[in-house]
């Protein structure tokens, strides 16, 4: 009777074990396809910021509208552009019908997501006509698609040279900020 009862505690506990072992082989496998979901989204991501910034190189304005949200934001280097979609389609219009609107190449880009979130965030540094410019935003993901919902554009100013380019401004930023302030 003992020897039964040690065979059926010996059974038991390596049934338990083989258990154990499957749930700790399917949290990893959960763990690691997280992790796939993850850089997939990021590649995804990358892709459609490439795709954005050469469609504005190659004058593709619908292509280029279809890779930003609806209610997409575009915040440009001047202080007053705060272009929503539409204003911005607007604006930006007769720069691609001419065949040439700006061209942004990315030098070094960082993407962020957080696990099971339709939004994603990003820093740029990017070369443009302008120099090295720093582009940043929010993307999106709109029924499969990642897209760009608010954009950040700014001159990168070497900080040795701050006070030049503040001097250079000072007069347009004080019509700029009394104007503002008057509101």
């Amino acid at each position: 009777m003992n020897k039964l009862i040690l065979l059926l505690l010996i059974s038991a506990f390596a049934c338990n074990n083989v258990q154990s072992q499957k749930n700790e082989t399917s949290s990893e496998k959960s763990e690691t396809k997280k992790i796939a979901s993850k850089e997939n989204s990021k590649e995804k991501i990358n892709t459609a910021l490439e795709n954005w910034h050469k469609a504005a190189a190659s004058a593709n304005f619908d292509e280029y509208f279809n890779l930003m949200t609806e209610d997409g934001v575009f915040i440009g280097t001047d202080a007053t552009e705060n272009w929503q979609n539409k204003e911005f389609q607007e604006f930006s219009k007769p720069y691609f019908d001419k065949g040439k609107a700006w061209s942004f190449t990315s030098l070094e880009r960082n993407i962020y997501t957080k696990k099971g979130n339709n939004l994603a965030w990003f820093d740029e540094l990017l070369s443009t006509q302008m120099g090295i410019c720093r582009g940043s935003g929010i993307m999106e993901n709109v029924d499969g698609a990642w897209k760009v919902k608010h954009y950040v554009l700014s001159i990168a100013i070497p900080n040795d040279n701050v006070s030049e380019v503040t001097a250079l401004k000072k007069q347009t930023d004080s019509l700029l900020i009394s104007k503002l302030l008057t509101k």
